[in-house]
Formats: C-alpha cells, structure tokens, sequence
C-alpha cells in the first residue's frame, strides 16, 4: 500500500504467490552499532557485522592510512563511502581507481583492497557466501538454521564486460517517478534513499511486505522507527507481536518476509537510510531507469 506520491505506487501487482503458505515467521534482527561493541577493535578502527540470510553488512569507522584486504573473495562485494571528505583508492585484478567520497564502488572476486588515506566510515557488503564474515556477526547464530520464507542464494548474471572494479557517485539528483538511487552488482542491489530532512509525514506511509526475501535498512543519519506486523495464520502459535523499534544511527534492521512494514524517519535534521537487497529485486530492476548502472549488469532470463 503506497500513497499515490511514493514511486513504488506504480510497481506492477505481484502475481499470486506459488510458494507453500509460511509454517513459521522470523522476527526483525537488529545491528544497533551506536549501542554495541564492534566485533573488531583493532589498528584499522572499529568494525561490527550483521547479517541476513543472503548478506553480510560490515560497518567501520576507520583509522587514516587503513587497508581493507580480501584474498580471494568468492563474488562481487559493494563499498559505500557516505561521506564526502572520504578518498578511497581501490585495487583489484591489476586495476587501480582513486574515488571520491559519497560514493560506491563494485569490487570484483579474488583479491582485492580498500585503502583509506584520511580514515572515516565505509560500509561494505558481502554475499553470505564467506563463512569467515559470517561468522564474525554479531547475529551469527540467529542464521544457525536458515530463517523460515527465503528461497536459497542466486547470483545474478556476471556483467557483460567481465569483471572489474565499478564506481559510481551517489550525487545524483532526484528524478519524479524514480525511486531512490539504486545500483546492483551479481549479488546486492542498494537503494541509497534520497534525503529526509525532519519526520516523515505519518500521512504517506507505505505499508508493504515481500513473499520471499529480506530488506536490510541500513541507518546512517538520524533515527528511524521501523513498524513491524506479522499475518495471522490458521495456526495461533504462529501470530506474533507488532514490533516498533526505535533505532539511531548507524544501525541495521534487517526485515524478514511476510511482514507488513513501514519506516519514519523521525529526527528534524538529516534521515538517512539505506536500503540493502540480496540478490538483487527483479520488479525494481523491470522499472526503465530506476537502476543506475542497469546498462553494466544483465537481468536473468
């Protein structure tokens, strides 16, 4: 349900679902990292993980002069830079690349690195298909058993021109009828949403759900409540509790299927969020220019 003014209004109707009806729920899982301790506290800065079914997010405050190594990454993994006085230089496959600040950069399998000149914050985001980042997660043995609703990983199409280190601005202005600013790789899609400046108006919300996979909101600025309701089934012992939480900045909200949610952001100055899909959504990717770099990554059949 979105007010006639939200993009997604104009989403395609999702087809029937095929799927078995759900025989259990999975409840929201929080990375609250302004509250917690970062599970690495070392000469890089301080880092904590959260994941999700499909993903991993690695948050970091990091220290001038820092290298972020990854030998012989399996796939694809994104790097946001948030701030603008954030150069970063990154390396892989004999490709070498000095980015701006407020930015994103694709980095390829194998083996690779982010250095950071001046320090500050990144985020990356991985697959799930790295046990050593699984397991650093706060949230490890939540995914112990695979959570209930979500089908298993699939990457996406490799891009057309082989891969290589992509970066990409976040400066891009609004667009009307485009929602966000999206970008996609083989094994995330991010929504870095444009900018709430004060509370969200409580008049155009966008309650909604998803059949079969997760949204990761990643807060980067400001508060956000995010409002939770789960279906009643057949089977009492299934309903669950309305959730509400109230979560600053950073932090993550990883949202399970099929929960009904809507988010505010609620601070008067800057809200900041960002959304984290894995792998990538199909109906978002079907809509003509709503994904930035659509011209670099192919569909599935």
């Amino acid at each position: 349900m979105y007010d006639k003014s939200d993009p997604r209004s104009a989403l395609a109707s999702a087809a029937p679902s095929s799927s078995a009806a759900p025989t259990a729920f999975a409840g929201a899982e929080l990375g609250l990292f302004y509250d917690e301790p970062p599970q690495d506290n070392d000469a890089n800065g301080k880092t904590w993980y959260c994941r999700g079914q499909n993903f991993v997010v690695a948050y970091t405050d990091a220290k001038p002069g820092v290298v972020f190594k990854r030998d012989g990454q399996r796939d694809e993994y994104v790097v946001i830079v948030p701030d603008k006085n954030t150069p970063v230089v990154a390396s892989a496959k004999g490709q070498t690349e000095k980015v701006d600040g407020f930015s994103l950069i694709i980095m390829p399998p194998g083996d690779g690195a982010i250095t950071l000149e001046k320090g500050g914050r990144i985020v990356r985001l991985f697959s799930s298909q790295s046990p050593d980042l699984n397991a650093k997660c706060a949230n490890a043995t939540s995914y112990a058993e695979p959570h209930p609703n979500i089908p298993p990983f699939q990457a996406w199409p490799a891009p057309k021109d082989g891969f290589k280190i992509r970066t990409y601005s976040l400066d891009v202005p609004k667009e009307p009828g485009r929602f966000g600013r999206i970008w996609r790789c083989t094994t995330v899609m991010v929504n870095f949403l444009d900018e709430q400046m004060g509370p969200r108006d409580i008049h155009k919300l966008s309650p909604h759900h998803h059949d079969d996979f997760e949204q990761c909101s990643l807060a980067l600025d400001g508060s956000f409540i995010h409002h939770l309701r789960w279906p009643w089934t057949v089977d009492m012992d299934m309903w669950r509790a309305d959730e509400h939480p109230h979560v600053k900045s950073p932090s993550v909200t990883v949202i399970p299927p099929p929960a009904i949610h809507t988010t505010r952001g609620m601070e008067p100055g800057l809200n900041q969020l960002v959304d984290i899909f894995s792998p990538p959504r199909l109906d978002f990717s079907q809509k003509k220019g709503w994904v930035l770099n659509a011209d670099d990554y192919p569909m599935p059949q």
